[in-house]
């Protein structure tokens, strides 16, 4: 197989960083990539993702769902979750000029671990085998309802907030 020059990745329009910065490890200069800056990146996402996962299991222990019955732990972590990040990316962006790390953390990790679209999917899954194909398309509906209501009312609600204090 021949070694055939690739292209150099996109970069953004100040020239700073690469738009798709996916890693090929089979290229050696772009294995430095994670000594050079990307390791922090991927320890706030693992570290924020930790925190949030054990989260959302705390609230799957203090509100099991029983076999057959609609699950509404899933429903409301990943409602409250969508409501969170809504109001954390306008304060992030309208707001606060925040430490590089915190939307990693936060938002992909802690708030990624924490709400839970793979329950939701297994959720669904498990409904459907146990016959309840109505409750799981209910749950199907809610789920992407309450998530996108919850980040737009949320975000709406943190801007109105935000202006009415400048004001």
């Amino acid at each position: 197989m021949r070694n055939t020059p690739r292209k150099p990745l996109p970069v953004d329009p100040e020239g700073r960083e690469p738009i798709d910065p996916d890693v090929d490890l089979s290229v050696p200069a772009q294995r430095r990539e994670l000594a050079d800056g990307q390791a922090p990146v991927l320890l706030a996402v693992a570290a924020g993702g930790a925190l949030g996962a054990t989260a959302r299991y705390g609230a799957s222990l203090l509100w099991p769902t029983e076999s057959g019955a609609f699950p509404w732990t899933t429903l409301l972590v990943n409602a409250t979750g969508c409501a969170v990040i809504g109001v954390f990316m306008v304060l992030l962006t309208d707001v606060w000029s925040a430490h590089r790390l915190l939307r990693p953390f936060f938002g992909t990790g802690v708030l990624g671990g924490f709400t839970t679209f793979s329950t939701y999917a297994v959720d669904i899954q498990r409904l459907l085998r146990d016959g309840d194909p109505g409750t799981a398309l209910a749950h199907l509906a809610a789920t992407v309802a309450a998530a996108l209501t919850g980040v737009w009312c949320a975000a709406s609600l943190t801007r109105r907030a935000i202006s009415g204090r400048r004001k």
